[in-house]
This record gives structure tokens, C-alpha cells and sequence, in this order.
């Protein structure tokens, strides 16, 4: 984290925990907040990689899952980063910032090891692979009332989902959900910050991870690496696979689940009561299969209401007409949820 914009969250009273804003003194009633009201929340848990280069775009092109030529500046795609046995090592949201240049946007437990990665295949393509996570602070701008508050403040907003529209300092991006994302130059922040507190409620992270949750979008972490293809994590839904571009690794295992066959597993919303945080890669149980795990936990986070919302990995077979459980078949239950899409 930007240690000046560091300073500038501890004076509005935020705590912090593993260098993530926990709170603002009141966790209980931002949690609240989160699910009733517009929040802005710290985001510096994201990192930012770039690529800048003439072959920028055709490098990517031949790395991830979406169609890099689709972007032009004004928009964003989800994207993610496989294997070539087509399972997920990383996951995240990919712009154009500039001409020839790109940034893919990635939690920052996997940031440097990503880069470290992708950077190997460079090889002799005219492409630059950079960290320039301390060149913006990122803000979140999300639930009930989020587009005006963003909008009271910036003026114009995205128009639509996925949308990115720059102004003077930075730029704000449209999230499924109605939820923004904002970047911002540093020795701006503190006095947008200063106004977006005036219209939104500051949390800590964990109410940002919820409205994401909810919103049925998946963010893979270390514990999870490498356990999904796409379509585990319902990523062909919301946009993240694009099947007419050509190679990538991982390509031809993702069509072919897509074209050849149905999917075991999906992505499910639940709800879990009780007091223990579940924890992305914890195992779920159910009868049908009483030696075997049924699911995994991919994200969690405090419900407004108490518990904990989560987004988890299945046995389809599971979700019909079986309790699915936490850890062990003694473990806490979950209760599904409605996505805000459908699961084929």
C-alpha cells in the first residue's frame, strides 16, 4: 500500500489487518451498510501488472481466455490466466489504458509470481511487463445508490456494465452489480476521498469482497489455484471466455467442455450461519457422497445480516435435494442462494 494514502485512511479512523483495511470502527454497521446503502471501500488488495509494447496485444492474445482486440479504452473484460490442462491460475479484470498498453488487474498474493510467469514467455516480443500498482490508489464505490454518489462526485459515470470512462485524474470503471471501481493518482485521492466519504459509508475490504460475492463474481486466491477450468466458476457466464478468438493455454480443454460436454461442477451462491470464517479452499460435504469432498469454498465474507456469504464450487448433483456442509458432514450448513444470473 501507498504509504502516504496509508496515512490518509488511518486519519479517517480505518484499522488495519495483513496491511487490508479491516474497519472503520464500526464493522458491524458497515457490514450493514454494504447491504442496504453505498459503500467506498480501499481496494489496494488488487495489484496492477502492465504491458506496454507494439506486441502487447497479440502477447496477450495468446495468453488469456478473452478476446484482447475486443478492448479499445472505453471498456473492460473479465480474463483469466490457465494452465494448459485448462485450469485456472489466475483470474481478474484486463483494460486498455493507453495505446499498445494493458493492464490486468489481480489480487496481490499472486500478482508477483502471475508476472514472474508471463513475463518468461515474452521471450523476443516488443512487450514490457511491469508492477504499477503504486502509480494509482484504487477505490471500490459499490451497493444501493453507488452510481449516484460516483456520478455526485466525478460527474459522468459508465453507462454500462464494464464500462471505462477516464477523467481528469484517473479513471472509474462499471462492474456487474452496479459497483465501480476507481483509480486514481495519488496526490488526488485524498481529496476525492474526502468527497466520496460524504456519499458513501468507508468499510474495510471484506464488505467489497461481499458485494462481489453476491454479485456472483469469483476471484481465485493461492488456495485455490489450479482447482477450477471456467466453467467451474460459471466464468463463460459473466463474460470471462471468449470461444472465437483462437489459442491460449488451457484453450482447447475450456472448448471442449464448453462444445463436448456438461459440466459436473458450478458455481453457487450460499449462505452460511455461525461464527467461524469459512476460508476459500475449504472442502465441502454432502450425503450423496459420503467418502468423498462434494465442493469447495472459492470466496467468503461476512454477510450484513450475520453469517457469512459465499461463493462455492459443487457437484451439481449435490445442490439437488442434499444439505451441503462446511468442512465435515458435522460442519455448519449452507443454504443456497439466487445467482443475479442463470446457471445453464
Amino acid at each position: 500500500m501507498i504509504a502516504s494514502w496509508k496515512h490518509t485512511l488511518e486519519a479517517h479512523g480505518a484499522t488495519f489487518l495483513n496491511d487490508q483495511v479491516a474497519d472503520f470502527g464500526a464493522a458491524e454497521a458497515e457490514r450493514r451498510q454494504a447491504a442496504h446503502g453505498a459503500i467506498v471501500a480501499d481496494l489496494s488488495p488488487l495489484n496492477l501488472i502492465q504491458f506496454a509494447g507494439e506486441d502487447a496485444q497479440t502477447f496477450l492474445q495468446g495468453q488469456l481466455s478473452n478476446d484482447v482486440r475486443l478492448l479499445d479504452g472505453n471498456n473492460t473484460q473479465y480474463t483469466s490466466y490457465n494452465t494448459p490442462k485448462g485450469r485456472m491460475l489466475a483470474n481478474g479484470l484486463l483494460w486498455q489504458s493507453a495505446a499498445n498498453t494493458y493492464v490486468l488487474q489481480l489480487p496481490a498474493g499472486l500478482r508477483e509470481a502471475i508476472q514472474k510467469r508471463l513475463s518468461m514467455f515474452v521471450l523476443r516480443a516488443k512487450v514490457k511487463v511491469s508492477d504499477i500498482s503504486a502509480d494509482w490508489v484504487r477505490l471500490g464505490v459499490g451497493g444501493l445508490g453507488a452510481a449516484q454518489a460516483v456520478s455526485q462526485v466525478l460527474g459522468d459515470v459508465p453507462a454500462a456494465v464494464h464500462g471505462r470512462t477516464a477523467f481528469e485524474h484517473g479513471s472509474v470503471l462499471r462492474l456487474p452489480g452496479d459497483n465501480f471501481e476507481m483509480l486514481i493518482a495519488p496526490e488526488q485521492a485524498q481529496s476525492i476521498w474526502e468527497k466520496l466519504v460524504q456519499v458513501a459509508k468507508p468499510v474495510g475490504n471484506a464488505c467489497w469482497d461481499a458485494l462481489l460475492i453476491r454479485a456472483g463474481i469469483p476471484t481465485l486466491l493461492p488456495a485455490t489455484q489450479e482447482q477450477f477450468v471456467a466453467q467451474m466458476l460459471n466464468y463463460e457466464l459473466i463474460g470471462g471466455v471468449n470461444f472465437k478468438k483462437g489459442c491460449y493455454p488451457g484453450q482447447e480443454i475450456v472448448a471442449r467442455t464448453q462444445y463436448l460436454g456438461k459440466p459436473k461442477r458450478r458455481m453457487y451462491l450460499a449462505h452460511i450461519a455461525g461464527t467461524e470464517m469459512p476460508q476459500p479452499g475449504d472442502e465441502l460435504y454432502s450425503a450423496d457422497l459420503p467418502d468423498q469432498a462434494t465442493g469447495m469454498i472459492v470466496n467468503a465474507a461476512p454477510a450484513g445480516d450475520g453469517g457469512y456469504d459465499v461463493l462455492a464450487v459443487i457437484q451439481i448433483s449435490s445442490t439437488e435435494g442434499h444439505t451441503l456442509h462446511l468442512k465435515s458432514m458435522q460442519g455448519p450448513a449452507l443454504r443456497l442462494q439466487v445467482l443475479p444470473y442463470s446457471i445453464p
